[in-house]
């Protein structure tokens, strides 16, 4: 079993390495990898061990939280894995055809879907308001740096998917796109080179979803959109 938990007191290599030390010398712990970027240890053990026992072994100045992602069994693929993903992506573009089944365009297409998409993502995400933030932030650099910013993003999902689907301030929205995907993308990229085990928080945690590069992939598309739209716009 692979479990990932938030620590604070890591400052530098030396707490990493310490962690490391203390939590790999556990008789049930057969790896523990630390991520200072995140603030976050991954642990493979051979039983699940409580908050009480890892701190135990961890000198005073370090803290675990919580449970950030636990995974049950590595031979769960990630495509099964990612199934409740795929089959909502498939909801969207199937609802986004049928609202230009009459007149299809791909301006409209694209921007029904953009629209659908923030809109169904921050519902997702405000079916666990509080445990949302946490899990955000473990790899959105802004939101690592600036927490207000992963308790107002659902709102802002949910804004722009209004503004999409009713064609309100669209240049506005494609931009705000752009920048929000582009931030949250670099933190995802980060997180897949450093094989963090994290939850992706991109359907909150309701649903218990591994970062993998479906999470990038996902991303990419709506900023290819954006892009798209962008350069018709000022063309």
């Amino acid at each position: 079993m692979t479990f990932t938990y938030n620590i604070t007191g890591m400052t530098c290599g030396g707490c990493k390495a310490s962690v490391e030390k203390h939590l790999n010398a556990l008789p049930q712990v057969e790896s523990a990898l630390v991520d200072l970027e995140l603030n976050s240890v991954t642990l493979k053990t051979s039983k699940e061990l409580t908050i009480e026992e890892l701190q135990k072994a961890l000198p005073e100045k370090f803290r675990i939280i919580k449970p950030v992602f636990k995974i049950e069994a590595e031979s769960k693929s990630d495509l099964k894995q990612l199934f409740p993903l795929f089959l909502i992506f498939l909801y969207i573009i199937v609802a986004a055809l049928f609202l230009n089944i009459n007149s299809f365009k791909i301006d409209a297409f694209m921007l029904d879907f953009m629209g659908l998409f923030y809109v169904v993502f921050s519902f997702f995400k405000f079916l666990d308001y509080k445990g949302f933030p946490r899990s955000f932030k473990m790899y959105d650099p802004l939101a690592k740096q600036l927490p207000v910013y992963a308790w107002v993003y659902p709102f802002i999902e949910a804004a722009l998917g209004i503004l999409f689907l009713t064609r309100i301030k669209i240049t506005l929205a494609l931009v705000i796109t752009l920048v929000i995907l582009g931030i949250t993308t670099i933190g995802v990229t980060r997180s897949l080179l450093n094989k963090s085990k994290i939850q992706c928080a991109c359907l909150g945690t309701a649903l218990k979803l591994p970062m993998t590069k479906a999470t990038f992939i996902e991303n990419s598309i709506m900023i290819v959109m954006a892009v798209f739209m962008l350069v018709k716009i000022f063309n």
